[in-house]
């Protein structure tokens, strides 16, 4: 057996188990989060959300992928075909495809490469093409403002989002998942995280993540008052449960992301207790649930507020953010506090 895993078939066959098994933990956890985030938004509103479909409401999720599923697809006259069904479709396997270099635990990674950020920045970026390509080839005028706004906004906080990154690079000296974890291990278990020296960043990266992924208070793109339903408005049926598959995904991914790079991931949060994936994956429920929280209880901004944030107050603390750590790294202010590539992590 060992040697047919060292063939090109073997080793073929190991990445298309590996794929199906990250692809079956995105999509089942993509069910949950839709309950969980329905569920959280009742409970704060006070009424019972999901509570009928299977055992407490947990199969809602389900019954609605299967209607959406099931239902006609309605195309509008005058759609660029080829474009309208290739940009959901393109928005879903994007979201999926970054999550091939996020580790869960030790080696628990399908590609541990050594420009994983890189890799995970260059997929969020190119998820914006799924956007534009939506509302423009929806043939309407209100899908395709919706589509440069959520355009503008998803790149503008993409700046700060790989601003904030380049600290966790310089304190670390590596762009892998798995070296800057290392980096954060320690004898004080969760005060050798890079929440502590990078405390500041935690939050722009926390709101710039609500804003990248279209999020409430930033869920502007999809602004029912302005816009109807702004870039997926003439969408229905499978490509329009593909749109918002792809949205869920990218939050999930922003979740492991803020959980890697700023506590710690699978590591355990209290020295002595072992570590594992079961850390990370907690982490990264609780951060899901800071996102539904946030989407229930804070009032949608104004698109120009959204961008002044964006480029005039979170730009301009990002990059000053860079210059002080690269500062504090080099000159090993404090020892290893923020030139943890100094330990050998």
């Amino acid at each position: 057996m060992e040697a047919f895993l060292n063939t090109n078939l073997g080793m073929l066959l190991i990445m298309v188990l590996q794929s199906l098994a990250i692809v079956a933990f995105v999509m089942i956890s993509l069910l949950f989060l839709v309950y969980g985030d329905r569920k959280i938004w009742a409970a704060v509103q006070m009424r019972r959300g999901p509570n009928v479909v299977g055992p407490w409401g947990v199969l809602q999720s389900v019954a609605d992928a299967l209607k959406f599923v099931l239902k006609e697809i309605v195309v509008p006259a005058g759609v660029d075909r080829p474009v309208y069904f290739l940009a959901p479709m393109l928005s879903f396997v994007l979201a999926i495809l970054a999550w091939a270099v996020v580790p869960f635990d030790a080696g628990w990674v399908m590609s541990d490469i050594n420009v994983a950020i890189l890799f995970v920045m260059a997929i969020s970026s190119l998820e914006v093409y799924g956007v534009i390509m939506g509302g423009w080839a929806s043939n309407s005028k209100y899908a395709f403002l919706g589509s440069l706004r959520s355009a503008a906004q998803m790149i503008s906080y993409e700046v700060s989002l790989g601003l904030i990154i380049i600290g966790i690079i310089i304190s670390t000296g590596s762009m892998n998942f798995g070296q800057i974890v290392a980096a954060q291990d320690g004898a004080y278990g969760l005060f050798n995280w890079y929440w502590l020296p990078h405390l500041p960043m935690v939050v722009l990266f926390f709101v710039s993540a609500l804003a990248e992924t279209n999020r409430p208070p930033f869920d502007l793109p999809e602004a029912e008052s302005e816009l109807v339903a702004g870039f997926m408005v003439e969408y229905s049926s499978t490509p329009y449960l593909l749109f918002m598959a792809g949205e869920y995904i990218a939050i999930f991914l922003m979740c492991a992301l803020i959980s890697v790079l700023f506590f710690g991931g699978w590591l355990s949060p209290i020295p002595g207790i072992a570590d594992g994936w079961w850390w990370m994956v907690g982490k990264m429920w609780v951060f899901f649930f800071m996102f539904a929280m946030v989407k229930a209880i804070v009032p949608r901004y104004r698109y120009d507020q959204l961008m002044r944030i964006g480029w005039k107050v979170f730009l301009p603390l990002s990059l000053a953010w860079v210059v002080l750590v690269a500062f504090l790294a080099k000159f090993e202010i404090l020892g290893h506090f923020w030139a943890r590539y100094a330990m050998g992590g």
